[in-house]
């Protein structure tokens, strides 16, 4: 157990800290930007004119959009490449289209821009462009890692975009275990955390878990984690958080204090601090959004 600290006050002791990953451990708004964008004038392609107005307006409420940000509380930001999908389905369905036409326009028009995406801005094919890391958030890492902290992501990504996000900055040996968006249950379920818990052998009550939405820091909660932190600085516009929990803006302001247990890694530092892209694959990367 490490004792941590937020601006040198005593938040409490743990042995594992779980992290969300886009607005948090990555800085994922200038990607994701891109792609809703893409998707949303795809879908304007599919509806008559007369409609589009009213289409795009709904359509930019329900991934986010606002001009050149995205809000940190909406479904681009924070849900998962299926209910994006299903919410951009039920846009379709409020300019006339039935169910099953509204799903296969949203299913084509998400493939096809997935396709494009992962082809473009100078990655290699078949790959994603990766996501920065978060500002000042490798030190952390590396402290918490040292001091014998069980790190784990917590995501709405699917495992292989968590697993290549780790690997293409040279994280992969600091975390121990992954929860995506592929696994039952998956976030905001409590049962999430509980599940991640238990493969890291340790209770919610001695873990912290550090999130960009209100919707983490609930699950959070639910689930008996110690210490459930926001962290404000991962989007242009301040994610709302809840005012009762502590918030971090920037990690230099997250210590750790002292050890009260537990055996520092004996990971080589060299080896943590070159990233290692992952290697190729024979299918293409799925977008978890």
């Amino acid at each position: 157990m490490v004792e941590l600290l937020l601006r040198g006050q005593p938040l409490g002791s743990v042995a594992a800290v779980l992290f969300d990953k886009d607005g948090t451990l990555s800085l994922s708004e200038p990607g994701l930007l891109t792609l809703s964008r893409a998707r949303l004038q795809a879908c304007l392609e599919l509806v008559p004119e007369a409609d589009r107005r009213q289409f795009q307006s709904l359509l930019e409420r329900a991934y986010g959009l606002l001009g050149d940000q995205l809000h940190p509380a909406g479904t681009t930001a924070v849900a998962s490449r299926h209910h994006n999908l299903i919410s951009t389905a039920t846009a379709f369905c409020q300019v006339g289209l039935d169910w099953p036409e509204a799903l296969a326009h949203s299913e084509t028009v998400f493939a096809s821009i997935d396709r494009e995406h992962l082809q473009g801005h100078g990655a290699r094919p078949g790959e994603a462009p990766l996501a920065p890391l978060s500002e000042g958030v490798r030190p952390l890492l590396l402290e918490l890692h040292r001091s014998g902290v069980l790190l784990a992501v917590i995501s709405n990504d699917d495992s292989e975009g968590i697993h290549r996000f780790l690997g293409g900055h040279g994280l992969s040996d600091l975390f121990r275990e992954i929860w995506s968006a592929d696994m039952r249950p998956a976030k905001p379920d409590p049962g999430a955390v509980h599940a991640l818990c238990a493969r890291l052998g340790v209770s919610p009550s001695a873990c912290a878990l550090i999130g960009d939405a209100r919707s983490d820091l609930r699950m959070a909660e639910r689930a008996g984690v110690s210490l459930a932190l926001g962290y404000s600085a991962g989007w242009s516009s301040t994610p709302p958080l809840p005012e009762h929990l502590p918030r971090v803006d920037h990690w230099h302001e997250l210590q750790v204090a002292a050890s009260s247990g537990g055996t520092p890694s004996a990971e080589p530092d060299d080896k943590l601090s070159h990233p290692e892209v992952g290697a190729s694959r024979d299918e293409p990367l799925r977008l978890h959004i």
